[in-house]
């Protein structure tokens, strides 16, 4: 999972490495070649010729020589920068340390942009990560035995997991906390998996102690019903359904009614697929938030789809405000830029990700496992 993105991400550690370290030999061979007495200011012997020289300097000369002192070169322009930013260097390394300066990053940071969009990160996502890794490195001072790899490597995790990790709540601590039945909606296009996500969820919630019953609201899709009624009766729990063309939100309705009467726990509801340019399917899902209120809603897409999915969770959150995103097909996806993008643009966590499709292949989202599988390769 997230292959690709995992082997870019590694050589941007390896890549800045080499390059301070390299920077940091320089300063060595610097701080070895200088001799600071050579560098001493030696006072004339003949103190009358001195001051004879110092009396014939011209008021030219003196001006020439406050600019000098005042940190300019002769001709006005500024001392030599890099002049300074080697006896820096020289002095850190004399203790045993080096720092890591903007120019030693910039050119990593250009093409670690490249990774990230390259891998479907969103943009103002990749620019967050950017501005995480700059701020954590630049100025860091390292003890000469001490990995820059590590350091740019911890940089990065700690970027990738501030954007990954927004909004995350402990989705088992919400059911249990929450009055019963617990209603939950599902909202997303065609074709991404939702009806057999929904159908894991309730083989998830059964091996976490509670019962579910299933509800169809996609009554415009011919097909609907028997689909989800088969995954019903495979994991033997209850169902409602209503007739093709019915109102969506009476059958989620009829659901919590239901569960009420028989002490169900979770309602879980799906709805018709679509579109986010669908204006009246996106206006029946509004119907459905205002008419049954539920407890959450939650956005389900493909992992695959990457930017895609991005934008249509944002899409959706403004129909229907999301809860949370499930992505499938999360296996199968080498890049990883819909799971670092969606919770950072849309401010509400992933919670699952489907990595099969057997009812058991559901995995929580664990923002700090997914970051070490993309740094680590754990």
């Amino acid at each position: 999972m997230f292959d690709g993105l995992r082997e870019k991400l590694g050589r941007f550690s390896d890549d800045v490495e080499e390059d301070v370290d390299e920077d940091t030999e320089e300063g060595r061979d610097t701080t070895s070649e200088t001799d600071p007495a050579e560098s001493a200011v030696t006072a004339p012997e003949n103190g009358s010729e001195a001051e004879t020289e110092t009396e014939s300097t011209t008021g030219t000369d003196s001006e020439s020589a406050t600019d000098t002192a005042d940190g300019q070169a002769d001709n006005g322009t500024p001392a030599d920068e890099s002049d300074r930013g080697i006896g820096e260097r020289a002095k850190l390394f004399a203790t045993g340390k080096t720092v890591i300066d903007e120019d030693d990053l910039q050119a990593h940071l250009d093409e670690l942009e490249i990774a990230l969009l390259s891998s479907d990160v969103e943009m103002s996502v990749a620019g967050e990560i950017l501005d995480g890794v700059e701020t954590n490195l630049v100025g860091e001072t390292r003890r000469r035995l001490q990995s820059t790899g590590n350091l740019a490597q911890d940089a990065l995790r700690e970027a990738l997991y501030d954007v990954i990790s927004v909004g995350q709540f402990d989705f088992e601590q919400r059911i249990a906390e929450a009055e019963k039945p617990v209603v939950i909606v599902f909202t997303g296009v065609n074709g991404v998996g939702k009806t057999t996500t929904i159908a894991k969820l309730a083989r998830y919630l059964e091996q976490h102690g509670y019962s579910s019953v299933l509800a169809n609201g996609d009554t415009y899709r011919a097909g609907a019903n028997e689909q989800l009624g088969e995954h019903a009766e495979n994991l033997d729990v209850p169902y409602i359904s209503h007739e093709q063309g019915g109102d969506p939100a009476a059958v989620i309705y009829d659901a919590v009614e239901y569960a009420e009467a028989n002490d169900v726990d979770v309602v879980l509801g799906d709805t018709a697929g679509r579109l986010h340019t669908s204006e009246g399917l996106m206006d029946q899902l509004s119907k459905i938030d205002r008419v049954i209120d539920p407890d959450m809603t939650l956005f389900v897409d493909e992992a695959v789809a990457g930017q895609d999915a991005v934008t249509r969770a944002s899409e959706f959150d403004d129909a229907a405000e999301i809860d949370g995103t499930i992505l499938t097909k999360a296996d199968a996806d080498p890049q990883g830029g819909a799971a670092i993008s969606i919770a950072h643009v849309t401010g509400k966590p992933i919670l699952f990700l489907g990595i099969g499709q057997g009812y058991e292949h559901l995995d929580p989202f664990d923002p700090e496992n997914v970051v070490d599988q993309l740094t680590l390769g754990e």
